[in-house]
């Protein structure tokens, strides 16, 4: 069995317990070793043997997939996050259906959930956001027409961007196109839950300075959007003229007692 483990975002506590006993039962580890934190690989057995896929193709990959398979080995392929958001998992799992090969996915906390709790922040705050759009940047690696930053930017929702540090002079010059306003707000959230971890806040017309004055060019997060800033609406849920299933509405009583 082949098992897709999502990492976390970074500290060693924050993968699941699925994953942490996955790790510790497997025969076979290949880690993304240019993102995972390395720290995970100490919940292997002493008998493991470790691979780091950032030196190895993806035929290599499933070769090492293939054959531990044919020794009856339990095979972790450890990614950072989770592994559905960029984790290039589709093209594994297909090449192991198409070998036989029964593999499963374990869920991981996502990075772009541990830079909102590095923010402190809400991505969906009444009256501000209700979307959020996760995305990147063109770059060497092209993206639909459709989903260009311009137009998603025209949305108005909290963003996200993934792979996209190194291109923050493009990521300004798109978002600005697509209408946003040089003073939104937005943050630059490098290696999220690690003991290293920068965040940096501003506005997008500081965006690629922000970045450069840290030393920042990679391994590190784009958020973008009026949930950063301080004006929002109280959750109607918790209104108290507001009646759900559990609790009715106190008459004479508004949403802001």
């Amino acid at each position: 069995m082949v098992y897709f483990v999502g990492a976390g975002p970074g500290a060693p506590d924050l993968i699941t317990v699925r994953g942490q006993e996955l790790l510790k039962r497997a025969d076979i580890i290949i880690y993304a070793g240019s993102l995972v934190n390395a720290q995970l690989l100490k919940a292997a057995p002493a008998c493991c043997l470790i691979y780091n896929s950032a030196v190895m193709t993806l035929e290599e990959v499933v070769e090492v997939m293939v054959q531990g398979e044919r020794e009856g080995k339990t095979i972790v392929r450890l990614h950072t996050g989770d592994p559905s958001l960029y984790g290039a998992i589709r093209e594994q799992m297909d090449r192991l259906e198409e070998a036989g090969i029964a593999f499963e996915v374990c869920p991981g906390v996502s990075s772009f959930c541990g830079a909102a709790a590095s923010l402190q922040a809400e991505y969906t705050l009444p009256g501000v956001s209700q979307t959020v759009i996760i995305t990147r940047m063109e770059g060497r690696t092209p993206v639909p027409e459709r989903e260009r930053l311009r137009s998603l930017a025209a949305h108005g929702s909290t963003l996200v961007l993934f792979l996209s540090t190194g291109l923050l002079k493009q990521v300004r010059e798109e978002l600005l196109a697509g209408g946003l306003s040089p003073d939104t707000p937005c943050a630059v959230c490098y290696k999220v839950t690690w003991e290293d971890e920068k965040i940096l806040r501003g506005t997008l017309k500081q965006l690629p300075e922000l970045a450069e004055a840290a030393g920042v060019r990679k391994t590190a997060l784009i958020v973008v959007g009026e949930v950063l800033g301080s004006d929002y609406e109280l959750s109607r849920l918790y209104a108290a003229d507001f009646s759900t299933e559990f609790r009715q509405a106190r008459e004479g009583e508004d949403g802001n007692t």
